[in-house]
């Protein structure tokens, strides 16, 4: 096993093994940061679900309050006037079949999300073994397969997160960066765990948050107390 880095275990003594408060998680965090880029802040989620089973997936969006700290490349495949719109809405790029053929012949991948509008996709369903992989191809569920491409561009520029339980019954997800204000983070963090606590499987019997961890990209990782967020 790689052997830590000073400043890492200098942090990790710090770091208790406990539960604590969000606005006491927040500040450690702050506190241990000693990288000089600005970090992502990261939440993991441990549900009690097996997503082997369609009625315990668990997956929606949110558009967090401070955004992410990073704005999305937006790409629109859709025909005529919406095009113009998702121009207009601030999208980076926009075409119909031309973009479909270019990502094809090409292997253009210059963007971190594709929006589709529905009748597109029958052109953009050629493009599921190059798109999947990367976890590009667009999804009714994410809110990516819309005619409202304006609603869709702005949310996701304005911070739109999605998410997703993993094969574990794990969500990960960045919730902004380390130079945002602790106030901002503290906002993002209820924002998004309780959109994942509202997107609860009514199938599901026990409990469902097990656990929530909040971490820097080089910090180690904080454990949340769950009932915090379940109150709200």
């Amino acid at each position: 096993m790689a052997k830590r880095a000073k400043n890492y275990r200098n942090a990790k003594e710090k770091v208790q093994q406990r539960e604590y408060g969000l606005d006491e998680a927040i500040s450690l965090l702050k506190e241990v940061k000693t990288s000089k880029f600005d970090e992502s802040v990261d939440i993991a989620m441990r549900l009690g679900v097996d997503p082997k089973y369609p009625d315990q997936m668990v997956r929606g969006t949110v558009v967090l309050p401070h955004g992410t700290g990073r704005v999305k490349r937006v790409l629109v495949i859709a025909a005529g006037e919406k095009q113009k719109e998702a121009e207009e809405a601030g999208a980076d790029f926009a075409g119909g079949e031309d973009v479909v053929e270019k990502i094809q012949k090409e292997n253009w991948f210059d963007f971190d999300v594709l929006i589709a509008a529905p009748d597109m996709m029958k052109h953009v369903g050629k493009l599921g073994k190059l798109l999947g992989p990367k976890g590009l191809m667009p999804s009714p569920k994410s809110g990516t397969v819309t005619f409202n491409v304006k609603e869709a561009v702005t949310e996701i520029k304005r911070g739109r997160v999605e998410f997703k339980v993993d094969k574990t019954g794990i969500i990960n997800a960045s919730i902004g960066k380390s130079s945002f204000e602790q106030q901002d983070l503290m906002d993002n963090t209820r924002e998004f765990v309780t959109a994942v606590i509202k997107a609860k499987p009514p199938a599901l019997k026990g409990r469902y948050v097990l656990s929530i961890f909040a971490s820097t990209t080089m910090s180690p990782s904080v454990r949340l107390n769950p009932q915090e967020f379940e109150k709200k």
